[in-house]
């Protein structure tokens, strides 16, 4: 089975997460999408982030409808901060029969040369890459390479940032949000304070 990882702190997860997935479900030669909740990216401040459960619930709770997208917590058992090529070799170890690739926006690619092994990911994993606008001066060598794989998928420009300073200011952000997503961080109150 070819599953493809999807990574994110999902602080929250909110429905341009979910068109992406989508897109990757149903448009690139996958038959699975991971949605791969990190606790703790090493270029995020772990203070902004919510519980890893409560990131999880949310995660689940927004694709419990999508049969090929499923959420993960792979990384919860691994040390901290997480790193790709250590979860890639952890879900290889796990599960031998699945073939697992990466899937990144256009901006994650331009710095990938900056991961931790990133050699290694690239050689043995294909990457799936979507289109997102950037400043950063585009990578033609890493977008050349035969294990990136660039989908024509729709630019999506939402942010979770974007949600948590508008929840803050008491905006109405509803319609960025799964509507059992909005429910859960209306309920508890998130991102209020």
């Amino acid at each position: 089975m070819k599953i493809g990882l999807y990574f994110g702190t999902y602080n929250p997860i909110h429905v341009g997460h979910l068109i992406i997935a989508n897109h990757m479900a149903e448009y690139a030669d996958l038959d699975q999408i991971w949605m791969v909740v990190t606790p703790h990216n090493p270029l995020k401040k772990k203070s902004t982030l919510l519980d890893d459960q409560q990131r999880l619930q949310m995660v689940f709770l927004a694709t419990e409808d999508y049969p090929k997208i499923k959420p993960s917590d792979i990384e919860f058992k691994l040390p901290q901060p997480s790193y790709t090529v250590i979860t890639l070799a952890h879900l290889q170890e796990k599960y031998p029969n699945h073939e697992f690739s990466l899937i990144m926006g256009e901006d994650n690619l331009k710095t990938l040369h900056k991961w931790r092994n990133y050699e290694v990911i690239l050689e043995n994993h294909d990457i799936y890459v979507y289109p997102r606008i950037s400043d950063e001066p585009e990578n033609v060598e890493l977008k050349s390479h035969p294990k990136i794989h660039v989908i024509d998928a729709p630019i999506v420009e939402i942010s979770s940032t974007f949600i948590r300073n508008n929840i803050k200011e008491g905006k109405n952000i509803q319609p960025l949000l799964p509507p059992k997503v909005w429910e859960y961080i209306d309920h508890n109150n998130f991102y209020k304070k």
